[in-house]
């Protein structure tokens, strides 16, 4: 197995394009793994005082339009 400093040392030999699919690969796998602790957060109550919050504000006109 690679450490970090050879993963780190190996993606700055990469030519540009080589770099730019590692990029959009890199950001791809974060934005899947960022929605699975969502979901997972979602599915545990995590986020339940958050949104009992913003709808009593919105309720009682404490929003803004965007």
């Amino acid at each position: 197995m690679m450490t970090v400093e050879q993963i780190e040392a190996a993606i700055l030999k990469l030519p540009p394009d080589e770099f730019q699919k590692l990029r959009e690969w890199f950001l791809e796998l974060d934005n899947q793994l960022w929605d699975k602790q969502l979901e997972k957060d979602i599915a545990n109550g995590k986020l339940e005082d958050l949104a009992t919050e913003a709808i009593a504000d919105f309720e009682a006109g404490r929003y803004r339009a965007i």
